[in-house]
């Protein structure tokens, strides 16, 4: 059965990055009829910043990287600070084995103030995926604060591309499976 995992990059509470990546998960899940689990980067600051090991994580981080190598589909996503993703979402990846996402797709994701954000997506967490060996959706979905009302996320236009990428997720889970059948 498929399993759906988002990472949420923000760094506070309440955020509107966790509440896009709860849309995208929510409909990813929907649609594969598979569940979901959220590790949201807030909720581990403390102990994920304190953390230099590669092989001893703190109980709180493995429990989170259990939900990571266990997913199927990853939503990976993050607000966007000067210009860049949250340095404690590149933190939590550092600490993982190259290859233990080889394989894997994912839907990427970021929030921020302007459009002139938005090419963060392309190119710094599509380049993050693909040096984890992660298959990634061609539409990458960023919202703008003005998107939300009270951290809900209420465009349209965002929503729609999470659908379109959402289907893109699916042919790539689909094409996977029905690869792995024939050899």
């Amino acid at each position: 059965m498929t399993h759906i995992v988002g990472v949420s990059g923000s760094i506070t509470q309440p955020s509107r990055t966790k509440a896009l990546v709860e849309v995208i998960v929510a409909k990813a899940s929907q649609k594969l009829h598979a569940p979901a689990e959220i590790i949201d980067i807030a909720q581990i600051a403390t102990v994920l910043g304190s953390t230099t090991s590669y092989n001893q994580f703190p109980e709180a981080l493995a429990v989170e990287y259990k939900k990571l190598l266990s997913a199927d589909l990853i939503v990976i996503a993050s607000p966007i600070y000067k210009a860049s993703y949250t340095g404690l979402l590149k933190h939590f990846f550092d600490l993982l084995d190259p290859k233990s996402l080889a394989g894997k797709t994912a839907i990427l994701a970021a929030t921020g103030g302007s459009d002139q954000h938005a090419l963060v997506l392309d190119f710094q967490l599509r380049t993050l995926a693909s040096f984890f060996g992660i298959y990634t959706v061609p539409t990458a979905i960023y919202a703008k604060d003005t998107e939300f009302t009270d951290y809900q996320l209420t465009s349209d236009a965002i929503k729609a591309r999470i659908d379109i990428a959402v289907d893109q997720a699916v042919y790539l889970l689909n094409r996977e499976t029905s690869q792995a059948l024939v050899a």
